[in-house]
């Protein structure tokens, strides 16, 4: 059970790398840049891509990372102390990648205090395109 999260997270670590440096993709600085506006926008409650909680497990994962203390400390484990803190790691970063990016697209969509979401995109198409009586994956939207 153990070897297979390890294999997810790797897989969720390396699916995040390769978004994050694909062409045309937000930069690194873009998306640090993007963090104080997402937390403010979440706890303001106009973005709904991201709810408190996950945020909040973003900073204690980030808190983790930096801090001292270990859950399994590697002055007396070697690799295994740091496996820990590497998982947290590749959690936090995949997290931090995806959400950045899916906030970005929010904030570029230029849809501030509405209820459109990039985790709702179906939401998001339909609105854009319902005055034009569009069709939107085979319905027609009015």
């Amino acid at each position: 059970m153990a070897a297979r999260s390890r294999l997810l997270l790797a897989r969720s670590l390396m699916s995040a790398v390769r978004s994050a440096t694909r062409p045309g993709a937000p930069s690194m600085a873009e998306r640090a840049g993007s963090v104080p506006r997402l937390v403010r926008a979440v706890a303001a409650g106009d973005y709904r891509g991201m709810t408190v909680g996950r945020l909040g497990m973003l900073a204690v994962a980030a808190a983790y990372v930096i801090s001292p203390v270990d859950l399994l400390p590697e002055g007396f484990l070697a690799v295994f102390g740091l496996a820990d803190d590497a998982m947290v790691l590749s959690w936090l970063a995949a997290n931090l990648v995806t959400q950045t990016e899916e906030f970005l697209e929010w904030e570029r969509a230029g849809t501030p205090g509405s209820n459109a979401t990039a985790a709702d995109p179906q939401d998001a198409a339909t609105s854009a395109y319902a005055g034009a009586g569009a069709t939107v994956s085979g319905r027609v939207v009015r």
